[in-house]
């Protein structure tokens, strides 16, 4: 992952609404949620979470899915790992410590 590409994504979740979007998603596993149950959940309305969720899609944070009539969106786990594996990576890079050593391992 590049530089510019976790700052977009850690951009997207700097929004708290839109970091309730994803860890809700998150934890709702690979099956991830329908767009309704999403905005029943949080109690967001449909324009405000349309925005969101297309802010998370740009990210590559989000991924959706239509089924028929209902339209499924799914975090990203991939692109969450490599944003934490971006972030672990740079932890003590330049002081040489043993925190590193053990995020390699």
């Amino acid at each position: 992952m590049n530089i510019e590409q976790a700052a977009k994504q850690l951009e997207a979740l700097g929004n708290t609404t839109r970091l309730q979007v994803y860890c809700t998603l998150v934890r709702a596993g690979e099956a991830g949620l329908p767009v309704g149950q999403i905005q029943e959940r949080l109690g967001i309305p449909p324009s405000t979470l349309s925005h969101h969720l297309q802010r998370l899609l740009l990210t590559g944070l989000v991924t959706q899915e239509r089924q028929a009539t209902t339209l499924i969106c799914r975090a990203s786990y991939p692109a969450m790992n490599g944003l934490i594996g971006f972030l672990a990576d740079e932890c003590c890079a330049d002081a040489g410590c043993s925190t590193r050593a053990e995020n390699a391992a």
